[in-house]
């Protein structure tokens, strides 16, 4: 199937307004079988639309067109495909009884701005919107489905579910059952996962589609097969990328590292904590973003100066003055304090130069220690990420995480990041 995206809006082309719609379409559509092949935005010019429209048209079995439906004199959608179409505009029974009711219940005058919203062209169907007032409309050109949706995101994603991807499904041939597995993963890039994948196995499948997506902090790995003859092969290979990238996968769902880690807390019935300098509190941060988080979270620590990492962790003085805040000794008694002041089962404890300035010959710009752990069960390394301060902090953070998340599960193996970010000194 051969589906295109058409959207508009002015806000789109100047850059105040993201098109996170066109994400969503093509998120939605490859879930369900169906990719994105081509999208095209236009601005609120009425021959742009129409041209657009039109040439579209001749090349796709399914247009989306999103945007442009709304009360002002700028929603343009529904007259150039009435113009492209060469039919005239209509006012559509059922859209006109759709804005009647949605504005009788919101206590609102039917204006003369809203009723345009259900002037359509002539012929179309109706698209139901459950939330908004504006409905979307589809009808056939040169051979292909035009449907027409609102830019309001959460009118947008209710739609597809529920009425558009439903529909496009029952285009699709009876052999095209499409499945897709996705594993979310930590310490990998894309061009050495890539390479690790190439060479174990030159022999990889046609019929399988390996994918990419490269995000903070996590790398997505992505495998699909669009039949349901080749389902098995994918369950084989599904169990090899298991066995070669290990536990170096975080999860196999949409959980966040941070969720990752919640779970297992609660699953272990354990409470945790966080003893952070350089990072400023962002670990504790990750975790708290999360719902659940106060079930196994109730303290950390931001000790950014000496004299804090002293009073309140009980760092030794001592210690700090002869081998500085960023030493192993230093994080192991952070994360000591913080455990005892907390009261938590395991915690993790970082400190580091994330620059620009404050490094030197021996602890560079980008050099960090952690400490992860409990009490009698401790561990402690250097790494080396250098980059920008923003770069820095995400990336420890995220690594903090990903330390505490093995610890919990027991995992011996040493992860790649062990070898490839260790300190230069």
């Amino acid at each position: 199937m051969k589906l295109k995206l058409l959207l508009t809006g002015n806000e789109l082309m100047t850059g105040d307004t993201l098109d996170s719609n066109s994400a969503m379409i093509a998120k939605m559509s490859l879930d369900a079988g169906i990719q994105v092949n081509y999208k095209a935005t236009v601005s609120d010019d009425l021959d742009q639309l129409v041209s657009e429209i039109s040439r579209l048209s001749e090349s796709s079995d399914v247009l989306i067109v999103n945007g442009g439906l709304g009360p002002t004199s700028d929603d343009l959608t529904a007259e150039a495909l009435a113009i492209a179409m060469n039919v005239e505009l209509e006012e559509h029974p059922v859209a006109i009884k759709h804005l009647v009711e949605w504005c009788t219940k919101r206590n609102y005058g039917l204006s003369e701005a809203n009723r345009k919203q259900a002037n359509l062209p002539k012929g179309v169907e109706i698209v139901a919107n459950a939330s908004g007032s504006a409905v979307g409309f589809k009808i056939r050109l040169n051979d292909c489905l035009i449907v027409c949706t609102p830019g309001v995101p959460h009118e947008l994603k209710t739609m597809m579910a529920q009425e558009i991807l439903p529909q496009l499904s029952e285009l699709l041939p009876n052999t095209h059952q499409p499945k897709r597995v996705r594993f979310r993963v930590f310490g990998y890039g894309e061009s050495n996962l890539q390479e690790l994948i190439s060479k174990t196995y030159p022999d990889w499948p046609d019929q399988l589609e390996l994918g990419f997506r490269a995000s903070m902090p996590l790398l997505e790995l992505k495998l699909k097969v669009d039949h349901l003859k080749d389902h098995a092969l994918l369950n084989d290979w599904q169990a090899k990328i298991k066995a070669l990238v290990g536990a170096h996968i975080v999860t196999d769902d949409n959980r966040s590292l941070a969720k990752v880690v919640i779970d297992l807390l609660a699953q272990q019935n354990k409470t945790i904590t966080f003893a952070e300098s350089c990072t400023g509190g962002k670990i504790a941060s990750l975790l708290t973003e999360v719902s659940g988080a106060s079930n196994v979270f109730e303290a950390g620590f931001v000790s950014y100066s000496n004299a804090i990492k002293t009073s309140l962790l009980n760092v030794s003085g001592i210690d700090l003055a002869e081998q500085g805040a960023v030493s192993e000794t230093v994080v192991r008694q952070m994360l000591s304090g913080a455990l005892k002041a907390s009261g938590a089962e395991v915690g993790v404890s970082v400190s580091g130069i994330a620059g620009p300035n404050g490094g030197t010959d021996d602890k560079p710009v980008g050099t960090v220690y952690l400490a992860w752990g409990s009490q009698t069960s401790m561990q402690a390394r250097a790494f080396y990420f250098p980059g920008n301060r923003i770069f820095f902090q995400q990336i420890v953070s995220a690594l903090a995480l990903d330390l505490i998340r093995r610890d919990l599960l027991g995992l011996e193996e040493a992860p790649i990041y062990f070898k490839e970010r260790k300190s230069p000194n």
